[in-house]
């Protein structure tokens, strides 16, 4: 006899999803050396981002748990003349990867990138991630010559 795996489905994030989504931050950021977890920054940016009129926030829900989240949003690109995606935190839990879980999500959020007519859509992921970078690769994502920098800016003091 085998047994079903339950499904999953696709949803909009809610206020009440943050927590969640939060631990899986947790894990994600654990992985990349660019970044460090915490949580109150991370709550922080997702309440930002589910209120953002330009942005999507995407949970994957197995029997009412979050398993995975994505976030995409809206940036101006004068080499395509108009806007472009940036997704960003796309993370299943771990021992559900490999489910189509991550595809799905990544579906919906080119789907709401072409909603919006967006013409690209583009992610930053970590080199050593060699896991992730495999699964982009077979989900359609192309490697570029451009090399991702950034400058820190420091808070001002009050």
């Amino acid at each position: 006899m085998t047994s079903k795996r339950p499904a999953f489905c696709i949803e909009k994030a809610l206020d009440a999803d943050i927590p969640a989504m939060v631990e899986l931050l947790a894990g994600l950021f654990t992985l990349e050396a660019d970044f460090t977890p915490d949580a109150a920054k991370q709550a922080a940016g997702l309440s930002t981002l589910i209120r953002e009129k330009n942005a999507l926030v995407l949970t994957a829900r197995q029997e009412n748990r979050v398993i995975g989240m994505v976030t995409v949003q809206g940036l101006i690109s004068t080499a395509e003349g108009g806007e472009v995606g940036l997704l960003e935190d796309l993370v299943v839990k771990e021992g559900l990867r490999g489910r189509g879980i991550g595809t799905a999500l990544i579906q919906e959020a080119v789907r709401w990138c072409r909603d919006q007519a967006m013409t690209r859509i583009q992610l930053l992921a970590d080199r050593s991630n060699t896991q992730a970078l495999v699964f982009y690769h077979h989900t359609g994502w192309q490697a570029t010559q451009l090399v991702a920098l950034r400058h820190p800016i420091p808070m001002r003091q009050s």
